[in-house]
């Protein structure tokens, strides 16, 4: 049975820009109630002053900010039906170039944000036997220099999602997670002008793991997921082929093909290149 999000309350974090800034936009399409919570907050009150929504400025590693956006939403809407875990950022560069505190930021963002933001939201979801959605990605069963961070962090959340599934399906809530591709966001767009070594791997990758999706098209594929609750989407679906070979992938498979593309001489000219820059992140990341 479809779930309506007529007149249902959605909490959205990481909505400033990109994927949560879109669907805040579709929810509210869809007569849904929206609140969005992000570091952001100029952008955050231009985007609910065009969409009467109700936004939160805070960072999703603070517990306590995290608190007072969840009762401040229920303050305006008398509930949350949904939430979102969507907030994510990628350090850019390897491990040996590190720093650490940009990769353990990652983490933090990442992983810990979404466990903190579940963790804040479920009493609410809970009475309203709702949805809880986890922004995973594509990096949860695949590997690629430079992401190591980033992948360990969306492998959490999956595991972290698998789990929260079992535990809180007798109180009638469904859990999924969401497994994006390449999606044609700042953060995205952001490593391909920083990095040439990123951009001739997207070029060598293979398909689907080559794909840059559109926005809209993956806000799409978010809303059809909550509308049907479902455990796993992928975006493109042909991701779903990607998973299911996952214990293949990580027997060795992607190691040959990141060696076939040039991983090695990919991972020297991404170290160099970060070196150059001079920061671990994107051009318009806030980092939380």
């Amino acid at each position: 049975m479809r779930y309506d999000l007529a007149g249902k309350t959605l909490l959205i974090t990481g909505a400033a820009r990109g994927i949560g800034a879109q669907l805040a936009r579709a929810a509210v399409a869809r007569g849904a109630r929206v609140a969005v919570v992000g570091l952001e907050g100029e952008l955050l009150r231009q985007l609910c002053a065009d969409l009467d929504a109700h936004w939160y400025e805070c960072d999703v590693t603070d517990q306590a900010a995290l608190d007072a956006a969840m009762t401040s939403t229920v303050d305006r809407f008398g509930g949350i039906d949904v939430v979102v875990a969507n907030a994510g950022i990628a350090n850019l560069g390897t491990v040996a170039v590190g720093p650490v505190d940009a990769l353990v930021r990652t983490v933090e963002v990442n992983l810990c944000g979404a466990i903190r933001t579940v963790s804040a939201a479920l009493p609410h979801v809970t009475a309203a036997r709702g949805h809880v959605l986890i922004v995973s990605s594509a990096a949860a069963f695949t590997a690629m220099p430079g992401m190591a961070a980033y992948c360990a962090s969306k492998a959490g959340v999956e595991q972290f999602a698998n789990v929260l599934r079992l535990e809180a399906r007798q109180h009638g809530v469904t859990v999924g997670t969401a497994h994006p591709i390449w999606i044609d966001t700042d953060l995205v767009r952001d490593i391909r002008d920083d990095l040439a070594s990123f951009r001739t791997a997207l070029r060598r990758l293979p398909w689907p793991l080559s794909t840059v999706v559109p926005v809209e098209q993956c806000v799409g594929a978010l809303l059809r997921g909550i509308e049907r609750r479902k455990r796993k989407v992928y975006v493109p679906r042909s991701l779903a082929v990607v998973q299911a070979l996952r214990p293949v992938v990580l027997s060795g498979l992607s190691d040959a093909l990141i060696t076939r593309f040039g991983g090695d001489s990919m991972v020297t000219q991404m170290e160099d290149e970060v070196r150059r820059l001079g920061r671990s992140f994107g051009r318009t990341s806030v980092e939380g």
